[in-house]
This record gives structure tokens, sequence and C-alpha cells, in this order.
């Protein structure tokens, strides 16, 4: 997945997060959204601190 780019939808929730935290260790950049803005905050700082790449958060 290096080098491609991942949108996912529900991004703050449980599987939205696994789904991140699952492409990202692949190498993919991955783009969170959501509902929730502090859901997509936790998520994509759960992403940051695995050292994965690109983790990049939206609403």
């Amino acid at each position: 997945m290096t080098g491609r780019t991942a949108l996912i939808t529900g991004g703050g929730g449980p599987l939205g997060r696994a789904f991140a935290l699952a492409l990202a260790g692949a190498g993919a950049r991955v783009i969170l959204v959501g509902r929730s803005e502090r859901a997509l905050a936790d998520a994509t700082a759960l992403v940051a601190e695995g050292g994965r790449r690109g983790p990049y958060g939206g609403v």
C-alpha cells in the first residue's frame, strides 16, 4: 500500500480506527472522515503514535 491513499469513512469509530491502523501500517496515507471531531482527533493520534505514515484528520 506504500504510496497509496485511503479515505476511511467512520474513521472515529472502532472499525474505522482498525482499518486506519492496518492501512497506515501497510504504508498507506490515510484520510479519516466522520461525524465526531474529537473521535477523529483520537484516531489520528493513535495512528501517529504507532509511527504510521501520513495520518490526516477531517470532518
